[in-house]
């Protein structure tokens, strides 16, 4: 049978606190039992040095003062007698109190100082013997005994009390416990009511947090925190989708408006080159965009397993640089790379690469003419900083997919917004350190490596 939450919990509790309520049964019994045993030796080793002053050594032989056994509690057997008897070293029997009649008391070799349990004519008695010593001389034995009846009695009642009140007193728990339970939970249902109401169309629901600051509200907030990150996700997912069908739709009305052209009617060569030669541009464009979405989508789950090794980072630019060495010719950029020390780099190079590619192809594209382009190689950083102007309000934004700064003013500046967003995860895989500053037409990128 499967049993439900509130359930379980309450068995926990019964468990435990039926574990905890049995020991402290069995300490009681133990210490009622220690307490009366206690007592009951007490008065026997009280009587036996009583009756020990009572015992005569005369020439060699044992007596014993007769006025004693006269005394009222070895005459009565009923109300708690006192059994005394003295034996000699082979235990026979010297002298026994009137009490005893035809019974007589067990003599135990080697049991001196000790107590002993045993029945008496069906009555339980608790026996303690001493040696007869006089001059240094061990005469007999003086054997001391008391009914413990009332004790037993006692510890039965006791027990059964015990044993009776312990399940009633489970039963009781077990109740309790689910009704506690039950109220303990009753938040857990509340959360539970308001997830089932939130669908991917009402992601905007949030569980009402406990008004007490404990496990559960530490539990709805995570729920809560988690519900936002969704609902950021899908909503970047959704963005990410419009715009990527937007930046693919634009290339594919180019190729269809330049088709439909050279479908009117018969063109010269000439013209079919030209419209072709735009098509083949759109293509690639399109090839471009892919490639990038294919990239970021990637890396976006953290799949792509790091290939971490020692970079030459000096190499990885002047390479960079080489393949982009046409570009800034054509725009005349006066190109500075200044290696101020050279990194000792663990990371992998081939993210790196698409790194500092994609740094130093936006540098670039926004460099206008005749501008410059500075780059620092240092010991744990690169600084790559360029001729273009960034607003301040959009310092925190030139990072999301298909963004593109400056827009108006950058109209003829050709690419898909999505440079930077690839930088910008990357650099979170590679746990580098990415910053951006820009102000008197001066825009700067660090990557940092501590």
């Amino acid at each position: 049978m499967k049993l439900n939450f509130k359930e379980r919990l309450a068995g926990l509790y019964l468990i435990s606190t039926a574990t905890i309520i049995g020991v402290l049964l069995l300490f009681i019994i133990f210490t009622v039992r220690n307490s009366v045993f206690q007592q009951l030796d007490d008065d026997l080793i009280n009587e036996l040095y009583k009756h020990q002053k009572d015992i005569i050594v005369k020439n060699d032989s044992l007596g014993f003062n007769k006025n004693a056994w006269m005394e009222h509690e070895h005459q009565m057997l009923e109300v708690n007698p006192i059994f005394v008897e003295i034996v000699d070293n082979q235990g026979n029997i010297i002298e026994k109190s009137p009490n005893l009649k035809e019974k007589k008391l067990k003599f135990f070799r080697n049991k001196d100082h000790k107590f002993s349990n045993y029945h008496l004519d069906k009555i339980p008695i608790r026996q303690y013997q001493i040696k007869i010593i006089k001059n240094g001389k061990n005469y007999g034995y003086l054997l001391v005994a008391m009914s413990h009846q009332n004790t037993h009695w006692i510890m039965r009642k006791l027990k059964r009390t015990l044993i009776v009140a312990y399940p009633v007193v489970l039963i009781l728990l077990f109740f309790w416990a689910l009704y506690i339970a039950g109220r303990s939970i009753k938040p857990v249902k509340g959360i539970i009511e308001t997830a089932n109401q939130i669908t991917k169309n009402n992601l905007s629901e949030r569980i009402a947090l406990p008004e007490h600051k404990d496990e559960l509200y530490q539990l709805a907030e995570t729920i809560n925190q988690l519900l936002d990150r969704i609902e950021d996700a899908i909503e970047r997912e959704k963005q990410f989708t419009s715009d990527a069908a937007h930046e693919l739709k634009t290339p594919l009305q180019v190729m269809k408006g330049n088709i439909e052209v050279l479908l009117r009617k018969p063109r010269s060569v000439e013209e079919y080159t030209v419209k072709i030669s735009k098509c083949a541009k759109e293509i690639d464009r399109m090839s471009h965009l892919v490639d990038q979405l294919l990239l970021l989508a990637r890396f976006e789950s953290q799949q792509e397993a790091l290939d971490i090794k020692t970079v030459s980072l000096d190499e990885i630019i002047e390479q960079i640089i080489q393949k982009k060495l046409n570009q800034i010719k054509a725009k005349n950029i006066q190109f500075k790379f200044h290696i101020k020390e050279l990194p000792n780099i663990q990371s992998d190079a081939y993210l790196l690469h698409i790194i500092f590619e994609n740094l130093i192809g936006n540098a670039i594209k926004y460099t206008p003419e005749n501008g410059k382009i500075n780059i620092e190689l240092g010991k744990n950083y690169v600084r790559i900083g360029n001729n273009s102007n960034i607003n301040q309000d959009e310092l925190n934004d030139i990072f999301k997919r298909f963004y593109r700064s400056n827009k108006v003013q950058n109209t003829h500046v050709k690419g898909t917004g999505l440079g930077l967003s690839i930088v910008k995860r990357l650099s979170e895989l590679l746990n580098l350190k990415l910053s951006v500053t820009s102000q008197n037409n001066w825009t700067e990128f660090l990557i940092d490596f501590k």
